[in-house]
């Protein structure tokens, strides 16, 4: 199974860091990651299997979103067939 996470917000120094030691911490495997910097704004979208977390998805996702209001960033992460329904026509 797999999951989206869309990070923006403020361009600082070890976003992708820190978002990537969470996923570490939780067992989520980065297996895609696309990342720009538009003026001052950072964008990035993240693929990570999520079948050996080691916390359940709701928890993950939870904590995700937590991390970013720590770091004034909007992170959303979203499991892989939700964000395919949304993405369907």
């Amino acid at each position: 199974m797999k999951a989206i996470i869309c990070v923006t917000g403020r361009d600082s120094v070890g976003i992708i860091a820190s978002v990537s030691a969470l996923c570490a911490k939780y067992g989520a495997n980065i297996i895609d990651i696309n990342q720009s910097v538009m003026e001052e704004y950072f964008t990035m979208v993240m693929m990570v299997e999520i079948d050996k977390l080691s916390v359940p998805f709701a928890d993950f996702s939870a904590a995700m979103k937590a991390h970013g209001q720590e770091k004034s960033l909007d992170i959303h992460t979203m499991h892989e067939d939700i964000f395919n329904s949304m993405h369907r026509i």
